[in-house]
């Protein structure tokens, strides 16, 4: 059936076909995939036929019990939630290929061997969900290497995730080199060709495989599932931000208990939520402390940003960073400088008048790119011509302040005009993103890497022995729940780039705020104090882990009728009775985007299913945000 809103469509077929079968049907003036949902006696009224019948074997049972359990747990239109399992523009020609393809023998895997904290990892490993809260450097990737092969023997399947595409290269890279053609990659970059026939071997494989990707790779046709792993389970990027509003930790467990396969959250610093979770219901927690290659040795140095003495030699790289690159420089060392904001610099001031550049359509601040020469909206991609004077007093005193990742580029090529930089952000070219450039800057071909928070995660580079964080400071300057349990993710995440076994490390953390108690305990370690001291805010302002949280929005082509709708929908949900407490109307962190006004409410409530009924009361033109990871 193809699903229309929350139904299926009925279909006839004189062909005997298999529940679970993928189907092509038409529709209005098109034709679309489907899935065989049922058998049904025929209806009274006239159908249409089923225009092809794809040779693949049936959709394995998991994933439907999977479609209908999403339906219920992130609510969206059936037809949404199907195609996050079907690849796009699926042709019977484009399997022919695949119909021949034959078991191969599978030669013995040989990998390095387990240390003592590995082997004992390993030993707990059985059934059910676990998380490895294991520190940055201690050899997670050996686990899943491990785990991956003791599937592979008892002739069962992996799915590997990742956050990003980069380190899916990384791990990718880790894995072919073990296990050969049984790995398949999934990740955004993938031609739709590419992705489809990836699909294809998955359904068509007689063998077990290893499916590495993001997000999107749990929703692959994988049978017979013996482990599912999320590396980096605490990243932001596992979260689905347009509907459905999937979670995908949440999506894996289901997954993983239908298969009852193993489930593994990798992390370094665990999710506060997940966390507690873990704890409530007496899942394991499995730690790895020690360094997997060796003595970690990492020195870590904080300067205060508000000294300006600090900055002789450059307004953004302090003497003490400026000193330990250039003697990384001279040991042949990489360098990698971490900010999280692109650009060159984030606001646009007239010294003369106070006039500020704003996004006409967004009423947010435009962001100089000095590459380019022009000003950007982050928000709505709105783009102008860089100015030289103001356009309200005529003046040519115009300031760029709040320094980007392009800014401090700029600085490195003024201050080493020699030495290879090379930039790492969300303004990358497809030839220049990282995942592109891996193996230039695993053999050593950049001297400096510069970039946002997708050189924080996870990267395991042997040449690397300094990083500098520019301002260690930016997640606290949003005002959300989440913004201090964001700062310890990524402090600690970017420090563990260095120090992992290879060569001496030594990390500069460049911050307003030097005795913020959440940076000193991500860099001394200190995760369990962190956690009791966050859990502890968490509960007395009622956040997750202490409620469910729905967020409720809409765009309105003025303020005054967003904010009427908003006031207009809370009135309705408390005339329900429901067991909620709603928290608006309120304009959205970003209030104008495109020319439309956004306003929002925020629902809290001690039961999840209180959510999902305010979800089926929505009048139409307002969208939903079932377990936010924030609420900005």
């Amino acid at each position: 059936m193809q699903y229309h809103g929350q139904t299926g469509l009925t279909y006839y077929s004189d062909q005997k076909i298999s529940i679970g079968a993928i189907v092509s049907v038409p529709m209005r003036d098109r034709i679309v995939l489907g899935v065989v949902e049922k058998k049904v006696i025929k209806p009274y009224f006239a159908t249409k036929k089923i225009s092809e019948i794809f040779p693949f074997p049936v959709l394995p049972a998991e994933i439907l019990t999977t479609i209908y359990w999403l339906n219920e747990y992130y609510p969206a239109p059936l037809g949404a939630i199907v195609q996050l399992f079907l690849p796009k523009a699926l042709r019977i020609k484009d399997v022919v290929e695949f119909t021949d393809h034959k078991p191969r023998k599978v030669s013995a895997i040989k990998l390095p061997k387990l240390n003592e904290e590995q082997k004992t990892v390993m030993q707990a490993l059985r059934h059910g969900p676990y998380i490895l809260h294991g520190e940055t450097g201690s050899g997670k990737t050996r686990i899943y290497q491990e785990l991956s092969r003791n599937c592979i023997k008892a002739g069962k399947s992996v799915i590997i995730l990742t956050p990003e595409i980069s380190l899916t290269s990384q791990l990718s890279k880790n894995f072919i080199n073990n296990f050969k053609s049984q790995v398949i990659l999934v990740h955004s970059q993938l031609t739709p060709k590419d992705r489809r026939d990836s699909w294809i071997k998955t359904i068509m494989s007689p063998e077990p495989l290893i499916i590495i990707g993001a997000r999107s790779a749990i929703f692959y046709p994988v049978k017979n599932i013996g482990a599912i792993i999320v590396d980096e389970a605490h990243e932001p990027a596992y979260k689905q931000e347009q509907s459905p509003y999937y979670q995908t930790v949440r999506v894996a467990s289901k997954l993983a208990q239908l298969h009852k396969a193993i489930l593994v959250l990798g992390t370094a610093t665990p999710s506060i939520v997940d966390y507690f979770i873990a704890q409530q219901k007496n899942f394991q927690i499995l730690r790895m402390q020690q360094s997997a290659a060796g003595v970690r040795q990492v020195d870590i140095t904080v300067v205060d940003l508000k000294e300006r003495s600090n900055f002789t030699n450059s307004a953004f790289i302090s003497d003490k960073l400026l000193a330990v690159i250039a003697e990384a420089l001279a040991k042949k060392e990489q360098i990698l400088l971490f900010l999280n904001r692109r650009g060159t610099a984030r606001s646009i001031i007239c010294q003369n008048c106070g006039w500020q550049a704003f996004c006409p359509n967004c009423d947010i601040a435009l962001v100089y790119h000095g590459d380019s020469h022009s000003f950007r909206c982050h928000s709505c991609s709105y783009k102008m011509p860089s100015i030289s004077s103001c356009p309200i007093c005529k003046e040519t005193n115009i300031i760029f302040k709040s320094i980007g990742t392009k800014a401090i580029v700029s600085e490195i090529e003024r201050l080493l005009p020699r030495v290879r930089v090379q930039r790492f952000d969300n303004d990358n070219l497809k030839a220049d993103r990282f995942e592109q450039q891996y193996k230039k800057v695993f053999q050593g071909g950049v001297d400096i890497l510069v970039g946002t928070q997708t050189l924080a995660k996870g990267l395991d580079l042997p040449k690397l022995a300094v990083v500098g964080v520019i301002i260690a400071d930016t997640s606290l300057y949003t005002p959300d729940y989440t913004s201090q349990e964001r700062l310890y993710q990524l402090i600690s995440q970017v420090i563990g780039r260095v120090g992992r076994g290879y060569r001496h490390g030594q990390a500069v953390i460049q911050t307003y705020l030097p005795t913020n108690p959440t940076l000193q305990a991500a860099i001394n370690k200190q995760w369990d104090e962190f956690y009791k001291t966050e859990l502890a805010e968490r509960q007395r302002f009622t956040f997750p882990p202490y409620c469910y949280l729905l967020k409720l929005s809409c765009k309105r082509r003025s303020r005054q009728s967003a904010q009427t709708a908003t006031a207009n929908l809370a009135e309705l949900l408390r005339d329900h009775e429901l067991k909620i407490q709603i928290n608006g109307p309120t304009p959205a962190f970003r209030e104008k985007i495109a020319k439309l006004f956004e306003w929002q409410l925020i629902i809290k409530a001690k039961q999840r299913n209180e959510l999902v009924k305010v979800i089926k009361l929505l009048p139409s033109g307002w969208s939903y945000d079932i377990d936010p990871i924030n609420l900005l």
